[in-house]
């Protein structure tokens, strides 16, 4: 068939999987896949045939590639597999000369394989449009070719539907037929658009998997409920665009529950999220912060805005961390656009901002208070985020001290210190925003949690000084703790609504308060403890071995690579210096008189000159 050539040799990335056939297709795997699939399930008719459609496509995309989301690999899996089933039931397509097609009838349905042969056509026609669901991102023209592919499954799950109709095969396998027919037929209209049509098909299929559910043992049942929950958002998604707004907001219910959504429904649902804020954003045209108006014209940021109550609102109803935190990241990087697209419209406008300045004395453009109150925004979201993840830390810190289990990375007071610089840092960036540096409030609420998460700051790493047995500094430590503690509280006053948020400061004064009566008495414990000082057998002072022969001492060090032998390179030592000679006689000498030397050369003229040139001497 026109599917088996294609699958067969479709490009590089199956020829690349025919050449991976050694290591996922040995003998033993091979014998075992193309062997009889399982018996049907007690209860069926004496002899008829039963095929474990949803297990068989579950455990084959489980074990080959769709773990990772690699539909390339699972395509070429199939291939193999067609290939080893029709050399094992003889149901070749001709030779290597010519192709000639053959078609599972009614009349040879003897074994259950000929059923499976049909399954891995239509999974190897799934999967490759799949593959090219990827690369229709980059690449348009290819979303023609996946539309194909789908098409092409839905004819294999035809003709397996009915396959299944005969009287061989049991009532289960009928009915996992129709519901995997149903499925791959929701997905193609679903592809085009047809939403109504979809609905329909992926209700069928819903039915179908839930009957199939309540009939039999809950160990049997998961697989089918499991493919209920992967359809119900297609489904909800269907009826919005029918024109049921109440689809909504179940759909973002399950895209909070679920962690985010995946596969088919995951980038429509977040353009379906984006064109409903974008109509809301047409009605928007200006925001107040700290008692300023401001006009937004940038759509960007419009949406953003508009949907920043609705992220905040699904962080607070997470329900564990790892939702959180990726709400968290999701907020913080349509925070980083919006930021984005405020600064390509300072850039021209410029020199416009410097005139205002200059005529409003001081008073910051409309377009950069804009951009401070983004910024105000990335960074306050930043803090939460930290202080989010520092409270879990103090969870599993305590957890930690109450049970002490080994194994994995345990969480350290560092950690924590490490997440308060970070928040420290982001609320110094706070006060230096254009346009709020004159505002006391402002400039006094957060000064107000920069003393919070200092005092929190300073309590941890007391934390970390406990551990190392460093007494002194860690009580120092707290004391600074409670000094900022103090601060807060008799800062407060009017700010004490702004500071609801933030940590409670009294909990920490009555935990450092405890801490300091368990240190004073861990550190006189310490201090009467023999146990604790260690024997001068044990004591290594870093002197080298060639300094202490005559001292016994247990150095594991002699016994490795890096052994304190002698110093080297070996330190200076004083020596005399070399004598010095003074020639004292020299001041003592009379020289003998030069004086006929010196009338002797005055008497020779031009006279010798020319005698000297010509050789000629006297």
């Amino acid at each position: 068939m026109a599917a088996e050539r294609q699958g067969g040799g479709g490009g590089r990335g199956a020829g690349a999987e025919e050449n991976r056939d050694g290591r996922d297709g040995k003998d033993n795997k091979e014998n075992k896949e193309n062997e009889r699939p399982a018996a049907p399930q007690p209860g069926g008719l004496g002899d008829s045939l039963g095929l474990e459609i949803l297990q068989i496509v579950k455990e084959s995309q489980q074990q080959h590639g769709l773990r990772h989301g690699d539909f390339q690999r699972y395509r070429g899996y199939c291939s193999r597999r067609l290939r080893r089933l029709r050399k094992t039931l003889n149901f070749k397509m001709g030779n290597r000369h010519k192709f000639t097609g053959k078609k599972v009838t009614e009349e040879i349905l003897s074994d259950n394989r000929y059923l499976l042969l049909i399954l891995m056509d239509a999974e190897r026609a799934w999967s490759y449009a799949m593959q090219l669901k990827q690369e229709a991102n980059t690449e348009p023209r290819k979303r023609f070719h996946l539309l194909s592919r789908l098409r092409k499954a839905v004819k294999h799950a035809e003709e397996l539907e009915r396959l299944c109709e005969s009287n061989r095969v049991d009532a289960k396998t009928k009915l996992e037929a129709q519901a995997y027919m149903a499925y791959l037929t929701g997905m193609l209209r679903f592809e085009h658009q047809e939403w109504k049509a979809a609905m329909e098909a992926f209700n069928k299929c819903k039915t179908i998997y839930e009957k199939l559910a309540n009939a039999f043992t809950e160990e049997q049942a998961v697989l089918y409920n499991q493919r209920v929950e992967e359809i119900s958002p297609n489904i909800r998604y269907c009826a919005y665009n029918i024109g049921d707004q109440s689809a909504m907001n179940e759909l973002m219910q399950m895209r909070l529950r679920s962690g985010g959504t995946e596969g088919l429904l995951a980038e429509k649902l977040e353009a379906l999220i984006t064109q409903t804020r974008a109509k809301q954003a047409a009605t928007m045209s200006e925001v107040e912060w700290r008692g300023r108006t401001v006009p937004v014209k940038i759509d960007k940021v419009r949406i953003f805005l508009l949907g920043l109550a609705d992220n905040e609102a699904a962080i607070a109803q997470a329900e564990n961390e790892e939702t959180k935190e990726r709400l968290f990241e999701s907020l913080l990087s349509e925070c980083r656009d919006a930021i984005q697209a405020v600064r390509e419209e300072l850039k021209p406008d410029q020199k416009q901002r410097e005139h205002s300045l200059e005529n409003d004395s001081g008073k910051v453009s409309n377009i950069q208070y804009l951009h401070s109150y983004l910024t105000y925004i990335k960074l306050s979201t930043a803090i939460k985020r930290n202080e989010s993840m520092a409270k879990s830390l103090q969870k599993a810190l305590l957890q930690q001290q109450r049970s002490d289990e080994d194994g994995k990375r345990t969480p350290r007071p560092q950690d924590l210190i490490r997440l308060y610089d970070i928040i420290l840092q982001n609320l110094v960036e706070l006060t230096q925003l254009p346009g709020l540096e004159e505002d006391k409030n402002f400039q006094k609420e957060i000064g107000l949690k920069t003393l919070v998460y200092k005092a929190y700051r300073c309590f941890f790493i007391a934390q970390s000084y406990v551990l190392v047995k460093k007494w002194s500094e860690a009580l120092v430590l707290y004391e600074r703790v409670l000094k900022y503690a103090r601060e807060v509280q008799s800062g407060a006053g009017a700010h004490r609504n702004s500071l609801k948020e933030l940590p409670d400061v009294q909990d920490l004064i009555t935990q450092v308060n405890a801490e300091k009566y368990s240190l004073q008495a861990a550190a006189i414990l310490d201090a009467n403890d023999p146990h604790e000082s260690e024997s001068p057998s044990q004591v290594k002072d870093g002197k080298p071995l060639s300094e202490r022969f005559e001292t016994f001492c247990l150095d594991p060090s002699l016994v490795s690579k890096q052994v304190n032998l002698v110093h080297f390179p070996p330190g200076f030592q004083p020596i005399p210096c070399k004598p010095l000679f003074f020639d004292l006689a020299l001041n003592h000498v009379a020289f003998p008189p030069l004086e006929d030397k010196v009338e002797q050369k005055a008497k020779s003229g031009l006279t010798g000159y020319i005698k000297g040139i010509f050789g000629f001497k006297s």
